[in-house]
């Protein structure tokens, strides 16, 4: 077992090791025009350079922090344990494998100016996945992979990619907003305990920050208080169920797995590096690292039941799919699925028997899964650059031509078959264990889980036999001569399968370098983990997981011999629609598709009052809906004292509105309105508040000569109005009115304590006693001067800014008047008559070349 980290990371060595790779995105771009394709290897030394910064840091623990929004208490904290060590180096030490191959694939593909900086920061994002303390970045990180990930597999910009590239981004977007709910949840509850509010996810050991150090309050740090609080607020399972979604989709777990094998439109290097080290690890990342705050030593069912039926059932379902697969490229992406699966029914095994054996099944095949996959996409890259195709039913016999890819396949292809003695068999045969001994202890139904891996498992195999057999047999007719790849897509592959082969013969090796450290992270706080031993005594030792594992690999050499008939099984029920993984998320797009232009057929009508009564809908139901979930309670009228002359003032007022409704015309009405203005001026000189009134009076005046200036040029009767319309506006003019009127009964309900307005009492006037005058005290004789010029001065500034802009608008409007468009003539005429009969000349008015310089034909948008 690696020995307890005695010191803590340095901030600014994993701070840079974050920022490297943002830095060289910044800079692969202009540096491209000097380095053309050596970009690539400018690409891979940021990437080791990373590497080597976080490997600096290696056996440290704990959290680095810096202030970012100190007034909300969040801050960005990094923290490096094992985990987070564990999918950064995948990450960076992928990265430079990944950027040494794409100099000899991408050497005739387009696109690799953006291509270098986009992956650059695709690695970059999703080391910060993995070090990030604090929910806000990692939210941020999270979203960022979908972001560069979107672009990198609409590389081609082809129909097929955009639309790749269109459904990752729909759904692991969609994802991460349930999890920032989650997140969000579990900031408000911790604001509810001796916590206090963090969005510090990890971090219990002391935290450097400003070159000191300070006691990080975190929630994992904090588990037990922070499961009790959920429990209390009701909130466990929800918030387990909302960052799981996030988790679930980013890692493609059924039902949201079709993104995945889409994505392969992605460059093969870009498929490597997403499927092997980073975006799809970000979840079971993230299932493993929450791990600790919902998994307590005695556990309740929740997690279990949620993760470990979900990883089990998806490990099974996308490797049928797998069997089922026609491209190299699709058979590697289902097969991602099933392992990622894997990975996360390990995390979400516990128990008395699984808390400590989940979470080394979750570490080690996160290690192996990085290793075994990312040779085999690089392997995919070689088959399709070098005998242009990816069909399966096209190849074959390609050991003759290649013979060292062959053996690189070997390798890795038996590691994800789980043959023993390679790598992938004994992470495998840990999730035996764990589902046999759950099964054990556990009883019933629980059984499941042990039958469901093994069947999973089955299918595994003859998919990565399959795979395997593209190098042996006859080689296909129409397969013309198939070239050897060149060094420098060869050697990143070979040095990956050296690594397989080294940890499956010698597999403490991986164990005691990160894997050890990587599962401790995933257990609960003060949970003493035991030191994790495997080694090739244990093929030997008979024990009920092993004889799993000799059962699967019995099953699969059986059922291979099959294999054409379970693909061709497989492909019948992917073409019934409801059985199709592309079937849900196409139906479910057309139909958002359909929603929307119905939409806006009645919503983006051109109608200024459609979309004032939208706006005023809107607003009225946020606020209305605020006030019932706040439960806030209208106040009692009683005791209010109105004298006579406001009664009837009001009164006054309210004929002045009903006048307004039933006004025959444009000018009666807008007359009548201002009878309702001049009562409200008169109603704040009886309220005591001439300012106000004085205001009032000046603004209703100015709107008066203003609306009777503009009726001069519309028509004088208003015509007859549809009973719909009119009821419709007095539905929203009433939703409006009643927001109002209970908004300002709240707002004036309350009484607080400290009134505003003695400071500004005190503040306003000239001090008694000169002191720092120019500071703290106003100096005017006016308290409502003063309000205005000194404390509301920016506010007042606001405004006069806003009414500048429009007075210059207007100006600009008046002065361009008659003017017509540029480059056209006889238009200040249509603009003329536009201006008396209502604007049907101006579109009458227009030529077939006005139409054309709108650009597309459309015309109209900026004529109307």
């Amino acid at each position: 077992m690696q020995p307890t980290p005695a010191v803590l990371p340095s901030p600014a060595v994993v701070f840079a090791a974050l920022a490297l790779p943002f830095l060289g995105a910044a800079l692969a771009y202009p540096l491209y025009r000097v380095l053309g394709e050596r970009t690539a290897l400018f690409a891979a030394g940021t990437a080791a350079a990373s590497f080597g910064l976080l490997a600096t840091q290696y056996g440290a623990e704990g959290a680095v922090t810096m202030p970012w929004v100190p007034s909300l208490g969040i801050s960005l904290t990094l923290y490096f344990d094992g985990l987070s060590a564990l999918i950064a180096f995948l990450a960076t030490g992928m990265g430079v494998l990944v950027f040494t191959y794409s100099y000899g694939y991408m050497h005739a593909e387009p696109g690799k100016r953006k291509y270098y900086p986009t992956l650059l920061a695709f690695m970059g994002a999703m080391v910060g996945v993995a070090l990030a303390a604090d929910l806000v970045a990692l939210f941020l990180f999270w979203e960022l992979t979908s972001v560069t990930s979107f672009m990198l597999i609409g590389h081609y910009g082809d129909e097929s990619g955009q639309y790749a590239a269109r459904k990752s981004m729909l759904i692991t977007v969609a994802g991460g907003l349930f999890m920032l709910v989650g997140f969000l949840l579990l900031a408000y509850v911790s604001g509810g305990t001796e916590i206090g509010r963090t969005f510090t996810l990890v971090g219990d050991r002391a935290a450097t920050l400003s070159g000191g150090t300070v006691e990080l309050e975190s929630m994992i740090g904090n588990s037990e208080v922070m499961r009790e609080g959920l429990r209390e607020a009701g909130l466990f399972l929800p918030v387990m169920l909302l960052v799981g979604m996030g988790a679930a989709t980013k890692s493609a777990q059924v039902p949201f797995h079709s993104w995945l094998p889409n994505a392969m439109e992605a460059p093969t290097p870009v498929s490597a590096f997403l499927h092997s080290a980073t975006m799809v690890k970000a979840g079971v990342y993230l299932v493993g690292r929450v791990r600790p705050l919902f998994l307590p030593e005695t556990p309740q069912p929740d997690w279990m039941l949620v993760f470990a039926t979900l990883g089990l059932i998806s490990m099974a379902i996308t490797a049928i799919l797998a069997v089922g697969a026609t491209d190299i490229k699709e058979l590697l992406a289902y097969s991602t699925a099933s392992h990622l699966a894997l990975i996360v029914a390990a995390f979400g095994l516990a128990g008395a028997e699984g808390v400590e054996l989940g979470a080394e099944t979750g570490a080690f095949h996160i290690f192996n899964h990085a290793v075994f996959k990312a040779t085999l996409f690089l392997v995919a890259g070689i088959i399709a650059h070098e005998a242009g195709t990816r069909a399966i039913d096209e190849l074959g016999g390609l050991r003759r031509e290649m013979p060292i890819v062959a053996g690189i396949t070997a390798i890795a292809a038996l590691g994800m078959a789980g043959v023993p003695p390679f790598n992938g068999f004994w992470s495998k045969e840990l999730l035996y264990e764990t589902t046999y001994l759950v099964a054990v202890h556990e009883g019933g139904l629980y059984w499941v889980y042990p039958a469901l891996a093994v069947f999973g498992s089955v299918f595994t195999f003859l998919y990565s036999i399959r795979f395997l057999m593209l190098f042996f047999g006859e080689k296909p007719s129409a397969l013309g001569h198939v070239h050897r790849p060149p060094l420098a897509m060869l050697a990143p592959p070979a040095l990956l399968a050296v690594i397989a082969l080294v940890v499956g013969l010698v597999p403490q090796i991986a164990i005691d370098g990160i894997v050890q450290s990587a599962f401790e992270s995933a257990l609960p706080p003060g949970f003493e983990a035991h030191a994790l031993e495997l080694s090739l005594a244990k093929l030997v030792d008979p024990t009920p997981w092993l004889g799993m594992s000799l059962l699967t690999i019995a099953i699969g050499a059986v059922a291979y011999q099959g294999y054409g008939s379970l693909h061709r099984g497989v492909r019948r029920a992917r073409s019934v629609p409801v059985w199709s993984p592309d079937w849900y998320y196409d139906t479910l797009t057309a139909g958002a598709e359909r929603f929307g232009v119905t939409t806006d057929r009645y919503v983006h009508t051109g109608l200024l009052r459609t979309y004032a009564g939208a706006l005023f809908i809107g607003v009225s139901a946020l606020a209305l809906g605020g006030y019932v979930a706040t439960g806030a309670v209208l106040p009692a009228l009683g005791g209010v004292d109105v004298a006579i002359p406001m009664v009837l003032v009001l009164f006054v007022a309210v004929v002045g509105a009903v006048a307004v409704v039933a006004a025959p015309s444009h000018v009666a009405g807008v007359l009548t309105l201002s009878i309702l203005g001049f009562m409200v001026a008169v109603f704040y000189v009886l309220a005591s508040a001439p300012d106000l009134a004085l205001t009032q009076l000046v603004v209703e005046t100015l709107v008066l000569v203003i609306f009777l200036l503009v009726l001069d040029k519309l028509p004088a009767y208003y015509g007859e109005i549809e009973r719909r319309r009119a009821v419709t506006d007095l539905l929203i003019a009433g939703t409006v009115g009643t927001t109002v009127f209970i908004t300002v009964m709240l707002a004036t309900a309350a009484r607080p304590d400290d009134p505003i307005f003695s400071y500004f009492v005190e503040r306003a006037p000239v001090p008694a006693e000169h002191g720092p005058y120019f500071f703290d005290y106003g100096g005017g004789g006016n308290i409502v001067n003063v309000i205005l010029v000194d404390f509301r001065a920016f506010d007042t500034l606001g405004e006069i800014s806003v009414v500048a802009l429009a007075a210059l608008s207007v100006l600009t409007m008046v002065a361009m008047r008659g003017r017509g468009r540029e480059g056209t003539t006889g238009t200040a005429d249509a603009g003329s008559a536009a201006a008396t009969d209502g604007g049907e000349a101006s579109a009458a008015s227009r030529s077939s070349s006005d139409l054309r310089s709108d650009g597309d034909g459309t015309g109209g948008g900026s004529g109307g």
